[in-house]
């Protein structure tokens, strides 16, 4: 028992000594500094406070911001001055080629059931969106590669119209949220202009739709969505319907350039009696309407214009006289 009772001393021993010390703890390393912003993501943050206020989702913001930047050939592209001015004809050459009519014909002819719905639905003469669609993107062959979100971020944080594009870009991110076009096909030119008529995006909110039923304003993909959102813009800016755009005079010998211009508008019968011709040598109709000499008062010009109501329409979709000329003149050509 002695021998037992011995035996155990050593086991009795260590149960009742003291636990050794635990080893000190090693201290925390120190947290890694927190990243400033930059000034463009802090304008970030402020822009989708804002379009939360406006109901659009996060999931949308944080991937239409995901790694965003500020884009140098649009801000190179928004300060660049033109050259040169181009003349009437110069301008008229360019964008009214033989070629553009020739394809615009065609297209007429293909999709005149379409642009006849159309036409029945808004009252514009079926030939007027198709013009404008050649002359905006040469009937949807060029419709811009530049994100558009990316185009109208950089122009609100550092272009000459800031508080302009923050409106189109807090109206892009309502389009993407509704879901008419992914992200990844949200394409336009680098002022933001989009798809086939190329609207901003205030212009897409007010006259885009839904032609062909699918439950999306389209105007990227959808040729009908597209024209008829060009003809419901023509008609919601004053189009009158079985009415004139545009038609070509001579004007007579010393006639006064002073009274031209699309402000100074008479009856069609004034303009009669002051000597004013159509150039084909058809009846122009007992309308009010103005003279447009295109390149005055900078120069001579060899075509004039009688201008109606309807030119106003097509103006408000291009406040230039060279480019709702164009537009009348390619129009008359493919229709």
């Amino acid at each position: 028992m002695a021998v037992a009772g011995t035996a155990l001393l050593p086991a009795i021993a260590a149960a009742q000594a003291p636990a050794p010390p635990h080893p000190p703890a090693r201290p925390a390393p120190p947290a890694a500094p927190k990243r400033e912003k930059t000034p463009f993501e802090r304008f970030l943050d402020g822009v989708a406070e804002e379009a939360r206020k406006a109901g659009v989702a996060q999931p949308t913001l944080t991937a239409a911001f995901r790694g965003l930047a500020p884009n140098a050939r649009v801000l190179e592209l928004d300060g660049r001055q033109p050259e040169f001015t181009l003349t009437w004809e110069q301008y008229r050459d360019r964008v009214v080629p033989q070629a553009r009519i020739d394809r615009g014909r065609q297209l007429f002819q293909q999709n005149r059931v379409l642009l006849d719905a159309i036409s029945t639905r808004f009252g514009v003469a079926p030939q007027l969106p198709v013009a404008i669609w050649g002359m905006e993107t040469n009937y949807g062959g060029n419709t811009g590669g530049f994100s558009v979100i990316e185009a109208l971020a950089t122009l609100a944080y550092d272009g000459r119209r800031k508080a302009f594009f923050r409106t189109e870009l807090l109206a892009a991110l309502k389009i993407l949220h509704a879901g008419h076009v992914p992200l990844s096909h949200m394409k336009g030119s680098w002022a933001g202009a989009m798809g086939q008529p190329q609207f901003m995006p205030t212009s897409f909110e007010r006259f885009a739709v839904d032609f062909d039923g699918d439950g999306h304003r389209n105007i990227w993909d959808s040729r009908a969505d597209a024209l008829a959102s060009i003809a419901n813009y023509l008609a919601r800016s004053g189009w009158r319907t079985g009415e004139p755009w545009i038609r070509e005079v001579v004007l007579p010998p010393g006639f006064d350039i002073e009274q031209t211009g699309r402000e100074k508008r008479r009856q069609v019968q004034e303009w009669l009696n002051a000597g004013v011709r159509s150039r084909d040598g058809g009846a122009l109709p007992a309308l009010e309407a103005a003279v447009l000499l295109p390149d005055a008062p900078n120069g001579p010009s060899r075509q004039a214009f009688m201008v109606f109501n309807n030119f106003g329409a097509i103006r408000r979709y291009n406040p230039s006289n060279f480019y709702t000329l164009g537009v009348g003149l390619l129009a008359d050509a493919v229709g």
